[in-house]
């Protein structure tokens, strides 16, 4: 056990001195050393001159010039560059790399200027005055005494660089660190990533979960019926709901890839030449046929004059009456769906409703409560919230679902309400 503790004492001692990391550092120091040597022999110099008096000349001199060195912006990337390099820092963003844009940037890098040429420049005093001072020993009529403590003299000045690396690691993140303002801007940034990363897994979960359901359901079908022109007719909406699908999958990885839309292909195209234009409340006809083929009758009425929505809400409006079929053709498959889409006060009001139905292993009517927490009704919330509107759904008993008066039926209701322009 003493044995085992004292290597790891040892390792911990002596690896430090192996490592790259400590001759970076100390190459970091040896520039600011070069530095505050050079003005040191360009003024005020050593020649007949008291050791106070140079030092103080040579303080206030560099300090003035690093001081106006801080001023121009991009010393500051060309330092946290060099910073990155030589320090070695735990994570790279941890030391910034952009300009001085304000007075505390600018202020915190003459601190950092000075700070780090005082540091180099004592570690620099102390390896020249060591040096010279062990020669004198080792050459003396008496160096045979000194030879057995040589080593840890040369320890001790290892550490004195570790000690002094690390020193100037710490005022560097400290120093040269991102401002406020720089941090706000890379959390709003990564806010902006998230919030686009969840707009394209509602994109895939409304897209793909439409043409699975259509598709399962038009399989399930064929596979009952048996008829060979049923079967056909379901092959046929297979082949062009996955068709659909493919087209909105690969919409979204060019999104992914971060290809703007008319970039190289031109047109609002990819590279490949496809259609990178996410679909608009002008394509939910072919949604609704897609939705009867399946088996489900859908009644849809849009009262929305041409060119009155915007583009984002046209889009999304797409994908939120989208979302309510694909849920009535899960949920209620063979059972009338009725879709009203109007434009009132100012306001874009969307309605879906189904007339609720016992599936079997699922219960009565009671079971719609299954889609309360589910993730499409979850986006189509945080949709209708992001464009200023609301949403609500549930159960609405005693409502008939148009074109089928008189039934007075639960039906599951999707209603939602999004304004015309974010904040009317």
């Amino acid at each position: 056990m003493t044995a085992s503790r004292l290597r790891d004492g040892a390792t911990r001692i002596l690896a430090p001195l192996v490592a790259g990391a400590t001759y970076a550092r100390m190459l970091h120091l040896l520039v600011g050393w070069i530095f505050a040597g050079v003005v040191l022999l360009v003024y005020p110099g050593t020649y007949h001159k008291s050791l106070g008096e140079i030092v103080l000349k040579a303080v206030v001199l560099d300090a003035v010039l690093l001081a106006l060195i801080a001023l121009v912006p991009a010393a500051r990337r060309a330092e946290g560059v060099q910073a990155r390099l030589l320090l070695v820092p735990d994570r790279e963003e941890d030391i910034g790399v952009e300009p001085s844009r304000t007075v505390a940037d600018r202020r915190r890098m003459a601190g950092w200027l000075i700070g780090r040429v005082a540091l180099g420049a004592a570690v620099g005093f102390a390896t020249v005055v060591g040096l010279t001072r062990a020669y004198d020993l080792l050459t003396g009529p008496d160096a045979v005494r000194y030879l057995l403590p040589a080593p840890l003299v040369v320890l001790g000045y290892g550490w004195l660089v570790i000690g002094a690396g690390r020193l100037q690691l710490s005022m560097a993140e400290r120093l040269l660190g991102p401002s406020p303002a720089e941090r706000l801007a890379e959390a709003e940034l990564r806010a902006e990533r998230l919030l686009e990363r969840n707009r394209l897994a509602r994109e895939l979960h409304d897209s793909i979960g439409h043409a699975l359901t259509v598709t399962v359901l038009q399989a399930g079908a064929a596979r009952e019926v048996g008829d060979p022109a049923f079967v056909a007719k379901a092959l046929e909406v297979i082949e062009e709901t996955g068709r659909r699908a493919m087209e909105d999958l690969e919409r979204t990885l060019v999104l992914l890839r971060e290809t703007p839309a008319g970039g190289a292909g031109g047109n609002g195209t990819a590279g490949n030449g496809a259609a990178t234009e996410q679909p608009g409340i002008d394509q939910l006809p072919a949604l609704f046929d897609t939705a009867r083929a399946a088996g489900s009758p859908v009644e849809a009425w849009i009262e929305v004059p041409p060119g009155v929505l915007p583009g984002v809400l046209s889009r999304e409006s797409y994908r939120i009456v989208q979302e309510g079929v694909t849920n009535a053709l899960k949920y209620a498959p063979g059972e009338p769906v009725a879709v009203r889409i109007a434009v009132r006060d100012g306001r874009l009001e969307l309605r879906c409703a189904n007339r609720l139905v016992a599936l079997p292993g699922r219960g009565g009517p009671g079971r719609a409560g299954s889609r309360k927490g589910g993730k499409g009704l979850r986006g189509i919330r945080e949709r209708a919230v992001l464009l200023g509107g609301e949403a609500t759904a549930g159960v609405s008993a005693g409502v008939s679902v148009p074109g089928e008066a008189g039934d007075g039926g639960a039906e599951w209701v999707l209603d939602v309400r999004l304004p015309l322009r974010l904040g009317a």
